[in-house]
């Protein structure tokens, strides 16, 4: 029988990587005015995606909701750093993109058409 923390591995892994390039796009986007609603939304999905991975290790009840959840809120901040074209938003948006795919498998919800 699979452990909480290997059943969610590789989830897990894309949610850290995830939440990883969230805080590097919000550091290079602090401090540019034309990029404070970049900046937030990056902030947000990385601490969103450190939840979750959080709960993956727990094996909470609510692992599938939040993930859900976070699948939108990854594709929206996708959606942002997608609006640049700026290296370190390219790496963000790809994060955001892969880790919504694996919360999607999670929650049991089909791809969203971006």
């Amino acid at each position: 029988m699979l452990l909480n923390h290997e059943k969610y591995q590789s989830s897990f892994d894309k949610a850290m990587a995830c939440a990883v390039e969230c805080e590097h796009c919000a550091e290079a986007c602090m401090g540019n005015p034309d990029m404070v609603k970049c900046a937030r939304m990056c902030l947000d999905t990385g601490e969103t995606c450190r939840s979750l991975a959080t709960l993956m290790v727990r094996g909470s009840y609510a692992i599938a909701p939040l993930a859900n959840a976070c699948a939108e809120i990854c594709e929206a901040c996708a959606s942002e750093c997608e609006k640049y074209d700026m290296e370190h938003c390219k790496k963000c948006a790809q994060a955001c993109r892969t880790a919504a795919e694996a919360y999607r498998k999670i929650a049991g919800v089909g791809a969203v058409a971006a």
